[in-house]
């Protein structure tokens, strides 16, 4: 069974997932495990969407946005911001760390700054273990794949 934390990096369109692709182009590297999905911004994001990533089985969420103030949708990342506040709060209701969900800013970019975060973050959660709701490592590729595509049909991404 593979031990390595799965993270689903929430990324909006114009800035985070662009910076992911830098980081990509520039061959930057960072953990296997950060699968990045791309929203078209994530104030679409909804609370209970992060929460239904880890009822799946995600061990840690980053939410990655336009810089504040900055966002193509004028403050979608703000209300991002307060989401990922309140889903923090629920996750500590619920007995699970809050530190496993975090929201950064990002420019496209800031490749570099990408890898960074996603190394941090997989370190992080990896300290924290395993997630209590993680079901066997087969089927979490699968939970991933149901969460990409949901969140497609939903948000209107464009998730491959």
């Amino acid at each position: 069974m593979n031990d390595e934390p799965v993270i689903l990096a929430f990324c909006c369109h114009y800035c985070a997932y662009a910076a992911a692709d830098l980081a990509g182009s520039m061959r930057l590297q960072y953990p296997g495990n950060v699968r990045v999905l791309r929203l078209p911004c994530t104030g679409k994001l909804e609370v209970n969407f992060i929460l239904a990533a880890f009822e799946r089985g995600v061990d840690g969420v980053i939410v990655a946005g336009c810089l504040e103030g900055g966002c193509h949708f004028l403050e979608g990342n703000l209300r991002a911001r307060r989401r990922v506040e309140r889903t923090k709060e629920l996750l500590a209701e619920i007995g699970l760390e809050p530190e496993r969900l975090e929201m950064f800013n990002l420019s496209s970019a800031e490749g570099p700054r990408f890898a960074e975060i996603a190394t941090t973050m997989a370190e992080r959660v990896k300290s924290l273990g395993r997630s209590p709701l993680r079901p066997e490592a087969k089927r979490i590729e699968q939970e991933i794949h149901e969460i990409s595509r949901q969140a497609e049909a939903m948000l209107g991404g464009e998730n491959r």
